[in-house]
């Protein structure tokens, strides 16, 4: 499936996908969310590494905030539409959603998210979906769903719980504060730090480090490290819908509904 907003290149064992709408500082949209889901599920057997990056000065600033207008974004569905179709027309809406951030998980490859910049909301949430983390010095996190009266529901709270702890996450999400990169890498949320001229150099070196493993053993490290993971990942997102299909229903009134 191609997107507009979307570059797929392969090199030998390496694919990077580039978020690629830097005028909106690669605002996320359904329709990317849907292509992110699609690649996921066909990389192919020869790829070893997945490289996950943006374009312009920022990985991704998270959702299209246009979507939360009642106009939209042209071809995509709203919030305002999504919310109206029912409790379980957004459930389902949110499953499909989900899908463009938790089917790396499942990718065979390994997948590496390169941050610079801006990564925020669904941003911080494909950053979370990634299996390692190269942060560029300029690079911030943030968790904003929370301010707009709403949670992350794209498969983020589990892995982010994971890497910093419960109390943690809850202060991140709660006050949407700004993380920036060294703080980021002290609570483990990124594992490796550059210097911002030197994050394609340092996520190469990263890159080839995974390739020297014997392709055998990598593949199958991957599912067996992510299932020594504590708690049931289906659970949780079915969490992430249950609390955002009530939060959404409530925003009716605010939409005109």
């Amino acid at each position: 499936m191609t997107h507009p907003h979307l570059v797929v290149e392969t090199d030998g064992p390496v694919r990077t996908l580039t978020l690629d709408h830097p005028e909106k500082r690669n605002a996320q949209t359904p329709s990317l969310w849907a292509a992110l889901a699609d690649e996921a599920r066909s990389v192919p057997e020869d790829v070893r590494v997945v490289v996950l990056r943006g374009a312009g000065d920022a990985f991704s600033a998270g959702i299209d905030t246009a979507m939360f207008t009642p106009e939209g974004v042209p071809g995509e569905e709203s919030v305002a539409q999504l919310a109206a179709g029912g409790p379980e027309a957004v459930q389902r809406g949110i499953a499909a959603y989900q899908q463009g951030f938790t089917s790396w998980s499942e990718c065979p490859a390994v997948v590496v998210a390169q941050v610079h910049g801006y990564a925020i909301g669904a941003g911080f949430q494909l950053a979370l979906a990634a299996d390692l983390r190269v942060a560029a010095l300029d690079a911030w996190f943030a968790m904003r769903e929370t301010s707009l009266g709403l949670v992350p529901d794209l498969g983020g709270t589990g892995p982010l719980v994971h890497l910093v702890g419960y109390a943690r996450a809850l202060e991140i999400c709660a006050t949407g504060r700004k993380i920036s990169a060294p703080e980021a890498h002290s609570i483990g949320l990124v594992g490796t730090l550059a210097p911002a001229a030197d994050l394609e150099e340092v996520t190469g070196s990263l890159v080839e480090a995974l390739l020297a493993a014997p392709a055998p053993a990598l593949r199958a490290l991957k599912p067996l490290l992510r299932g020594a993971m504590d708690g049931d990942r289906d659970a949780q997102l079915a969490r992430e819908r249950e609390a955002q299909t009530g939060l959404l229903q409530g925003m009716l009134g605010g939409f005109g509904a």
